[in-house]
């Protein structure tokens, strides 16, 4: 079932998807070489929990015979494309970290991405970086009442592929609420008029998982930790987004996160 959201829980909602933001923006201040993964989860905990929120990732369940999910932060280097395990290897110039933090305040979820450079990169993963972002806001701009979850899809999927990159077709998007996985499935391939309609009220995580070479992941043995079969680098951006007025209104905010890199530089 597809919960419709009313104004004031979609107020609700955009205060835990702007604590994932103001988070991502405290973690990006020391994202660098010789930094740590598990440094910047401990900072992120930290601040979610100083500021009245529930880390949603810590503790997330498993499947059979794997272990809950141990940490704040999903961080996914280079060829990891999403649920990576913050570990203690440090960032190296010339990686890339896609960062996922969900956070559950007011009872109701907020959970965005960003993906990070480390130091400098080549121009050709900049670039994919580039269009993954762009694919996002494509895909955004669809989510008007009356089309359909296809017509995101379809965005998406074409700004990507047009220039030649593999779209992830095993993870999703999802509808967001008082639960952090809700209806609609948004898949980032797909074609036009498919899929559930559009309505005022619905939220949605739009996020794109594109990858460098090959659409083609597999995952590791911690269970997590899905990774491009080819090894090349995997791009990861995620809004919160509401139908309001029949149109698309993004709840969570990149600015922070923008503004606090530009300190760095």
């Amino acid at each position: 079932m597809i919960y419709l959201k009313t104004r004031e829980e979609i107020e609700l909602m955009r205060e835990s998807a702007l604590m994932v933001s103001r988070t991502l923006a405290v973690i990006a201040k020391e994202i660098k070489p010789g930094v740590t993964p598990i440094f910047l989860d401990k900072l992120a905990e930290q601040y979610i929990r100083d500021n009245g929120g529930i880390p949603a990732f810590k503790g997330y369940k498993g499947g059979r015979g794997v272990p809950d999910f141990p940490a704040t932060l999903c961080i996914s280097i280079n060829e990891a494309v999403v649920h990576g395990i913050p570990g203690n290897k440090p960032l190296q110039n010339g990686d890339i970290i896609s960062v996922d933090c969900g956070v559950k305040k007011n009872g109701f979820f907020g959970d965005h991405a960003y993906t990070f450079a480390v130091g400098e990169i080549k121009p050709e993963v900049q670039k994919l970086i580039d269009v993954t972002k762009e694919s996002l806001y494509l895909g955004i701009q669809q989510m008007i009442s009356g089309n359909r979850i296809g017509d995101i899809s379809f965005a998406i999927q074409q700004h990507a592929e047009k220039h030649g990159y593999g779209v992830v077709r095993e993870l999703v998007g999802h509808g967001l609420g008082r639960n952090m996985h809700e209806e609609p499935e948004v898949p980032n391939y797909g074609k036009r008029g498919d899929g559930p309609k559009i309505k005022e009220g619905m939220v949605l995580a739009i996020e794109p998982m594109i990858n460098l070479g090959t659409k083609n992941i597999r995952q590791l043995n911690d269970g997590w930790t899905i990774v491009t079969t080819d090894g090349k680098p995997s791009v990861h951006f995620e809004h919160d987004v509401a139908v309001v007025d029949g149109k698309p209104e993004i709840l969570s905010s990149y600015a922070f996160i923008e503004e606090a890199l530009a300190l760095v530089k």
